[in-house]
Formats: C-alpha cells, structure tokens, sequence
C-alpha cells in the first residue's frame, strides 16, 4: 500500500511582484490616454454622424485595460490581472494605428484588429488556473489563435484589393473574398471549440468551481455573440444591427465579471469577518458549518488528528483524507509546529491563498476557543469536585469531634459531677470515702482537660500561635518515624499558608507512619515574597496515588483552595515526595 504523502501544512503563498508605483501609474497614464484617443476618433469623425455602437466598442479597451490593472495589483499572484490588461491594450492596438499617417502603421493597424482575440480566449481557458495554460487541448486552441494572426490575416491583405497595404501582391477579388470566408470559419471554429471545453468543464465542475467559472461562461457568451455576428453580416448584413448592438455590450461588461470573480474572495473573507464575533462559542460541527457556508463549499470538511495517521470529522467518526490527485484539497492546520487539524476543500480555492489562510486563522482561533473552554469546563468540574470533598471534610471533622467530645471529655465530666455529687453527701459522714471521691474526681478532671487539649490541637495547633518552624519542630517530635526539618522561612507568614502547610506536614507524615513502613522522614520548607514550598520526603515502599485514597486527596484540595499546588511523587521502587506550592497572595 503505497504511503500517502505528508498533509502540506497552510501557509502564506502570495508572491507579491517587485513593482515600483511608477510602473502602475504608467500602465495607468498608457491606457487613460489610449482610451481618450480611441474615443474622440469616434466622436470626431470629420462632421460624420456619430453611431453609438461604435462609441460602445471605443470603450471596450478601456474597460479590459483597467479591470485588468486593479486586478494584476489586487492578485499579483494570478495571470489573469495580466491578460485583462493585455486584452485592453490589443483592442487599442489597431485604432491606434490607424490614426497614425504611416503607410507600415496602417497595415499594421489592417494586420492587428483581430489581436484581442488571442488574451481574451486565453483568459477564458486559464481563469480558473491564475492565467496558465495547464493542458494539451488549450494549447492547442492558442496555437490555432496564432496560426490565424499569423498566417490568415496577412494572407488576405496579400489578395484584398479593398484594403490596400504594403501587403497587397496579388489582388484578386474573388480570392479575397475566399480567403475572408475561411477566416469567418476559422474563427467560428475556434469559438466553438473554445465553448465546448468551458461547457465540458462546466459539466464536471463541482458547486464552488461552477461560481468561480462564471466569468469564463459569460466571456464564452460574449464570444458566440461575435461569431454569430459574423455570420449574419455574410449572409444577412442588414440584419446584423442587433447582434452588434449585443455584442458591443456584453464585451464591455465583461471585464467587470471577472474583475469580479477574482476578487470574489473578498466577499468571503467578508463573511469570515462576520464569524469571528461567534468563533468562541461555536462547536467543532457549527464551525465546520459555517465555514462551509462562507466558502461555497458543501463538501468542506475540518479532520481533527486521532494518532497513528487516523483523522476523525467533527461527529469524532473517521473520515479518510482524499488522495492529492482528486479534485479536492487537503491543508494541514498548525500550532506551535503540531498539527491541530485538516482542511479539505475543492481545489479551486487553492487559486486563492489568502482565502484558505483566512479559513485556517478561523478555523485555529475556534480550535484554540474550544480547547480553553474545554479545559475550563474540566477546572470547574474539578474545582466543584474538590470543594464538595472539602465540604464532606469539613462534614466529617465535625462528626469526629463531637464524637470524641461525647465520648471522652463529655462523659468524664459527667463522671466528675457524680463524683461532686457523692462527694457533698459523703464529705460529713465519711470523710475518707469523701477524700477517696476528691482525688478520682480530680483524676477525672486532668484527663478531660488533656482530651480537650489534644482536639483543640486538632483543631488548631497552639505551636502554631509561635510560628510555622516551632510548629513543625513539634509536629516532628511527636511523629512515629524519626523526622527531620529543614526551614528558611520569614518570621511569620499568612495564616491561611502556615495551616495549610502544617496540615501537609502532619497529614504526610501521618501517612508516612500507616502505610509507608518508612525508616526515616524530611520536611523541607522554603519561602519566598511570591509563595512558600513545603516537601515532605520518606524513604518508605512508595506506590502512593492520591485518587485511591482521602488523605492525600483531602490534601489537594486543602491546597487546592488556597490558590496552590500540590502533586505527590511515589515510584513503585520505593520513597514518597509529597510537594505543596502555596502563593502568598491566597486563593485564586
């Protein structure tokens, strides 16, 4: 199976050419003045009549020539700016020699009338290819364009005693008339076949290629109109009026349509514009959607990568890539490097970069609004998870206190009463018994204040009321494993910091001494004006996981809610870390 080649990744592709602003204000000057000679040769015909038609076709090449200069400067990129304007000026070409008093200048100007015809099928045939000639049959259909400039068209004035020029060898009546109809014919043909490839491809085209071959189909229109027109003046001239009055609009309008359809990806990236305002609150489906609609496209598709060469459609199901020969093309979407998704669309929109480099931006921004809304419905998902554990903590706390108040302090000083009791009866009758009482009631009241005591230390440590290094000290004393501790702190710190730091401290090593079977402990405190870290270290079994257990979980939420950061490491092979990072500036 052969392997598919790699995704290309989307980037910016739009040559710009190395134009000075004095080439396009002479191109600009070259066709303003071109276009006022052609026009007043019209209306100044020496007292003549002047025919309307003839004013409309005066302006054809004005028309080409600057729909062409607004797109080779919009689409530098692309052909087609430069064969509009090269049709513009080959309009030009024979008025304006012919006004010139020159014999080679008026046969160049007999030689010349036809010219426009050779960049206006071309940019028929390679509108959809930025102005490239890509296959054998449009070659050939140029190469025929040449062989009529070239040969027919002198070939007439060589026999045509009606126009003489410097040509003219052997004039022959009838043979000019020949040579003129098999011109007529050639030209039809060339129309024809010039229709039959735009319409086959019209036929095959799929939806977005169809719009962007519009121009093409109204140029091919305009062309028909002419070779209708010339067949009319042989055969019917006085019917011809009609026809020339058609053909004489549509060629000047017809620059407008493709100026039109290659700019048009403007008016896309306007749609664009008019998505970004929803992009962070749209799903992977409804970019998808919405992208599709902006662009034409029906068959836009946004893969998401899945490992191992797998992609997956917006619904997660997986979608196979379309090989680079078909007619759909497929872009790879990065950030920082990585491939975040696929584009696939016809490959038409390829002629225009700068719109598939809008669609990528989009389709990034919504990738990366979607990851951060999926990762602030996580946070919250854990942080309500974390603060129903501190809650249920909190819950239990109480039940262990009152517990160990019912059933420690609260039943011995139930006991010491009784004892009060029997001892006000007794103290006259029996005074021994009644000394007996004292010294049980008095033993009584020492272990219920001891109790009491221990829960208050429970509660809040006293050591802590001398700070969060005494506190540990003490803690460390009292622990079951021999524990060590290292502090740089300040003075004092926020109370909130030195708790949660003395409850890590005392929950690790309460751990350390059930479970870890650890021979020694550390605690390693340092401190500085943004937060303070705390580690507790054992050199126990390791294997620790805080999600399988309550303490280091309870733990993480302790911290958790002070704004920090907690994370245990415990290999299998033995010793347990546990780390707590706790700002200064509190909860978050």
């Amino acid at each position: 199976m052969a392997r598919r080649p790699a995704i290309p990744p989307l980037r910016r592709v739009v040559a710009r050419l190395p134009r000075h602003r004095a080439f396009w204000i002479t191109l600009w000057t070259a066709a303003a003045v071109a276009e006022l000679a052609v026009l007043s040769r019209v209306l100044v015909a020496g007292g003549a009549p002047i025919d309307p038609v003839l004013v409309v076709f005066s302006m054809v090449g004005g028309s080409f020539a600057a729909c062409g200069l607004v797109a080779w400067r919009r689409r530098p990129d692309s052909r087609v700016g430069l064969l509009m304007t090269a049709t513009g000026f080959a309009f030009f070409a024979s008025p304006l020699l012919g006004m010139l008093d020159s014999e080679v200048a008026q046969t160049a100007a007999l030689l010349l009338p036809d010219l426009w015809f050779l960049p206006f099928v071309a940019l028929l045939l390679t509108f959809l290819t930025g102005g490239r000639l890509r296959t054998r049959v449009d070659r050939i259909i140029i190469g025929a364009i040449v062989v009529e400039l070239v040969v027919l068209g002198p070939l007439f004035l060589l026999v045509s005693p009606e126009h003489p020029s410097l040509l003219l060898v052997f004039p022959d009546e009838p043979l000019a008339a020949l040579v003129d109809t098999v011109q007529r014919a050639y030209f039809l043909t060339i129309t024809l076949a010039t229709t039959g490839v735009i319409a086959a491809r019209w036929m095959a085209a799929s939806p977005p290629r169809r719009r962007a071959m519009i121009p093409s189909v109204a140029g091919t229109g305009c062309l028909l109109l002419f070779s209708a027109l010339l067949v009319v003046d042989l055969v019917a001239p006085e019917r011809s009026r009609v026809l020339l009055w058609a053909a004489a609009c549509s060629i000047v309008a017809v620059p407008l349509a493709f100026l039109g359809g290659l700019l048009r990806s403007r008016l896309a990236r306007g749609a664009l514009a008019d998505l970004f305002g929803s992009l962070a609150t749209m799903r992977p489906a409804e970019l998808q959607t919405a992208l599709s609609g902006a662009l034409g496209d029906p068959g836009f598709l946004i893969a998401y990568p899945a490992g191992n060469g797998a992609y997956l459609d917006p619904a997660g199901h997986p979608v196979t890539l379309p090989d680079p020969a078909a007619d759909r093309s497929v872009t790879c979407v990065q950030r920082d490097g990585l491939p975040v998704a696929a584009l696939v669309y016809d490959r038409i929109l390829d002629e225009d970069p700068e719109l598939i480099e809008a669609v990528g931006g989009a389709a990034t921004i919504a990738l990366d609004n979607s990851r951060l809304q999926a990762v602030a419905q996580a946070r919250l998902v854990e942080l309500r998870s974390s603060r129903e554990r501190i809650i249920a903590a909190a819950d239990a706390e109480r039940r262990r206190i009152e517990r160990n108040l019912h059933d420690g302090a609260q039943q011995r000083l139930v006991t010491v009463a009784m004892q009060l009791s029997l001892i006000q009866r007794r103290i006259r009758d029996d005074p021994a018994d009644a000394e007996l009482l004292v010294t049980s009631a008095s033993g009584e009241l020492a272990a219920s204040l001891e109790e009491l005591r221990a829960l208050a230390r429970g509660i809040h440590p006293a050591a802590l009321d001398q700070g969060l290094r005494r506190a540990l000290d003490a803690l460390a004393l009292r622990s079951a494993v021999p524990t060590t501790v290292s502090c740089e702190l300040p003075p004092r710190m926020p109370e909130a910091v030195e708790f949660a730091a003395y409850y890590v401290a005392s929950e690790a090593l309460a751990n350390t001494a059930k479970y870890a079977r650890a021979s020694a402990a550390r605690i390693e405190v340092t401190s500085s004006a943004r937060g303070t870290v705390i580690e507790v270290t054992d050199d126990g079994v390791g294997g620790a996981d805080p999600s399988r257990g309550s303490g280091l979980r309870g733990l993480a939420d302790r911290v958790d809610a002070v704004g920090g950061r907690f994370r245990v490491d415990s290999p299998p092979d033995g010793g347990t870390t546990v780390t707590a990072e706790l700002p200064h500036a509190g909860p978050v």
